[in-house]
């Protein structure tokens, strides 16, 4: 079996790493051949509709050409000041429109487009985009629970069922997937990300990416995809969302842009920039990463759009004078479109006349925008079929989302095996705030007013064991204020054989500007978990949260915890597929759990410092009142059954740092067993550490996953191919210099990132 492997702009291009060749002048920051006013050639992409693009800017006008680099916001709230429908009517009809945001269903968006296509000159079609982040009618696990697979196949039956469900009710592109890596889980976006590590991340977003695109964008099941937020906005600080992020040039390529060149060797139609500045200049306006890096380096072809209202807030950053300023700054950056505010379409008339802006700048936009018109099919198909719209769940839709939950689940503790449950059992409670609510969806869970209702998990329970007593009390309420119920609910677990205690935090407490200081359990939730396990009563526990949480407090007093995330419309079943053994989970952490938000940020992948933890020598990097490491580290999850990981053995004990850069690899293999009595998943994970460096690098970092399913007793091997972009890393060089180094290079294979068995690879 061959582990899942990072795909990166390196490998695609085949060229040296910090060599000769291509690839290598790319990389130190020498640009590609091109016109001399700078605007890139495209890509070697084969492009049949290349002609029909020129021969269209040949006919615009600069106003027409100007209303493609807008996007307009559609409000179904008609009222004043609300959405910017009128005038996105108005632009359409006379051909100064190139997108229009939150607007869906196949009547309602056919409409417009008719205005666009049949009523403007020259008929250019309307792109219509929405944030279908983890299903449109049929919701997923939120993105980070989907991380927590540690399988790239989750992603992808996520990004199928959503383009399939958006471009029946007309939408072409999804906002969708968010490539940030961070630290921080305060930071409400979290839940939208795939944690912490730049490796997984990357393996994650590029399958969503050719999960929503397919093969052909114009199929209609298919929709545009778009890595967002270029870049670092996952490092905001004190995890406030929108807050600046201050980073080296070695951090920003080694540990945020990885996962964006994957997305652009996956051939991801657009990208997105970031809300936040980097190090002092905002993402907006920032052409060392918009141009030089991602347009430039990357050679990426597709369209750069703004986030929302962002081009506008580049005044309230301090770094543009007035409206016309922003908008120089950001096209210039390299931004295509803006999304909500309307910046370049009223200022770039007088930009252009005082050479603020070029006409070849205006050209390359324009013409990205119209190629994925082109790619998307529709100048041929510009209408969706209003009798072939998906309009709600189909059966197989459900079951992918209740197959995508279970898989995305993982168990933090499993005391004395409580877990999983007997479907013998006479009577069950199931108590807490989320054991019979419907908030299990998260955030961006699709159009919220009319998605189905999730299954509950008391629902669920219910159904998995017909023949019991199911009884429901719900302790306290999910912002934990009332504790009335307490009583009720030890009450229920005495009377019960076991009792499901379902906790966690609600949809609106993660998500954008969802930042949370205390990430414990709300209010008074702890509570009920301390009255029930004094009652001496059996229970587990089972989490719904869209963020790490800190559960020190009360982690020793629950014989089972199973983190079940926000797991979407199919949720409820999906826990109980868990529960009761249906499903033997196998998820891994994508993100460390802190043991209290003092500690934060902690996160596996850290440098060693001068004077890493000792616990017998106090000058050393530590808390007074905290044991060292995280709660729960990342890559952990426990399985009904166990597991046996081998030591990695490598194809090749040294091997020549010229030889790798040439394209030479070094292959690992690693044998796992299924140790215990039940099949089971195990995700076996590959680390690397560079013990000496140029640069310090981290005391680990995952280069290599593979989730493998055995029955009781059976075990496979698993291989991995390492190559110069996995052992090397970025220098501080502005320009781009990635090396590897020779010397040590030490591999460590397990479950988790606390992985013991080693061996030693020698680059010479």
């Amino acid at each position: 079996m061959d582990g899942v492997r990072r795909r990166t702009v390196l490998g695609a291009l085949g060229g040296t790493v910090a060599g000769g060749g291509a690839l290598g002048r790319f990389r130190r920051g020498e640009p590609p051949p091109g016109p001399p006013d700078g605007v890139r050639q495209p890509s070697e992409r084969p492009r049949p509709y290349e002609p029909r693009v020129q021969a269209l800017l040949g006919r615009m006008t600069v106003d027409e050409k100007l209303g493609q680099l807008q996007q307009l916001a559609w409000s179904a709230d008609t009222g004043p000041g609300r959405g910017q429908n009128a005038e996105a009517v108005r632009a359409a009809r006379r051909g100064a429109l190139g997108s229009v945001l939150n607007l869906y269903g196949a009547r309602k968006t056919n409409a417009l487009q008719r205005i666009a296509v049949e009523e403007s000159r020259l008929g250019i079609p309307l792109i219509f985009g929405l944030d279908v982040i983890h299903g449109l009618w049929t919701t997923f696990p939120i993105p980070l629970a989907q991380a927590a697979g540690f399988d790239p196949a989750v992603a992808v039956r996520d990004a199928e069922v959503s383009a399939r469900e958006a471009r029946s009710n007309g939408v072409h592109w999804t906002f969708s997937p968010m490539m940030d890596v961070t630290h921080e889980p305060r930071w409400g976006r979290i839940a939208e990300g795939n944690g912490e590590d730049p490796y997984l991340t990357a393996a994650l977003g590029a399958a969503k990416v050719r999960g929503y695109q397919g093969d052909d964008l114009a199929d209609n099941d298919r929709v545009a995809a778009c890595a967002k937020h270029l870049a670092a906005y996952g490092g905001a600080e004190g995890g406030r969302d929108y807050n600046s992020v201050d980073v080296s040039e070695a951090r920003l390529r080694n540990l945020y842009l990885g996962p964006f060149a994957a997305a652009v060797e996956a051939e991801v139609a657009t990208v997105m920039a970031a809300f936040n500045t980097v190090s002092g200049i905002p993402a907006h306006a920032n052409r060392h990463l918009l141009t030089d890096i991602l347009k430039e380096q990357w050679q990426f072809d597709g369209v750069v759009v703004s986030d929302y209202l962002a081009i506008r807030e580049l005044t309230v950053h301090g770094f543009a004078a007035d409206g016309a300023d922003a908008a120089r700054l950001a096209f210039n950056a390299g931004v295509d479109m803006e999304m909500a505010s309307t910046l370049l379409a009223r200022n770039g008339k007088r930009l252009l006349r005082n050479g603020r802006i070029t006409m070849a700048r205006l050209d390359d936009a324009v013409a990205r925008i119209l190629r994925l018109k082109f790619r998307l099919g529709l100048f041929r198909r510009p209408y969706v079929d209003e009798d072939a719209a998906i309009t709600k769940p189909t059966k197989a839709a459900r079951s992918a989302a209740r197959e995508t939950a279970a898989r995305s689940m993982v168990l933090l503790r499993n005391h004395t095996s409580a877990l999983p449950l007997s479907t013998s059992a006479r009577s069950i409670a199931v108590v807490g705030p989320f054991a019979d609510s419907p908030d299990l969806k998260g955030s961006w869970a699709g159009p919220w007013a009319v998605t189905p209702r999730p299954v509950t998990v008391a629902d669920a329970v219910k159904a998995a064991v017909p023949k019991a007593k199911v009884t429901h009390v719900r302790g306290v309420d999910a912002q934990g204020k009332d504790t009335d119920d307490i009583v009720k609910a030890v009450a229920a677990a005495r009377a019960a054989e076991v009792t499901v205690v379902v906790i966690g935090e609600g949809a609106k407490l993660s998500g954008e500007a969802s930042v949370r200081g205390d990430i414990s359990l709300p209010g008074k939730q702890e509570e009920l978990i301390a009255a029930i396990a004094e009652s001496g009563a059996p229970f587990v526990v089972v989490l719904v949260n869209g963020r790490p949480l800190t559960i020190g407090g009360w982690l020793e007093s629950a014989p089972a915890v199973l983190e079940a995330w926000h797991p979407g419309l199919e949720g409820g079943n999906a826990i109980a597929d868990v529960l009761f053994g249906k499903v033997n989970p196998g998820g891994k952490l994508p993100v460390s759990f802190p043991r209290a938000v003092g500690q934060i940020p902690v996160y596996y992948n850290h440098e060693n410092t001068g004077r890493p933890y000792d616990p017998h020598n106090p000058y050393t990097s530590r808390y007074l009142d905290l044991p060292d490491g995280p709660q729960f580290a990342f890559g952990y999850g426990l399985s009904y059954t166990t597991f046996d990981i081998g030591e990695p053995r490598l194809s090749t004990r040294r091997i020549a740092a010229d030889a790798l850069r040439q394209g030479d690899t070094v292959d690992v293999a690693v044998t796992v067993r299924n140790t215990g009595r039940r099949t089971g998943d195990e995700v076996v994970q590959l680390y690397l550490r560079d013990p000496v460096a140029s640069i310090v690098q981290p005391v680990r970092r995952l280069c290599g996953f593979r989730r493998v399913t055995l029955d009781a007793g059976r075990s496979t091997t698993v291989r991995f191919r390492l190559s110069a972009e996995d052992l090397g890393f970025w220098t501080h060089d502005r320009d781009g210099n990635f090396v590897v180094e020779k010397g040590e290079i030490r591999l460590y294979a397990g479950n988790s990132s606390l992985a013991e068995a080693e061996r030693t690879l020698t680059i010479t």
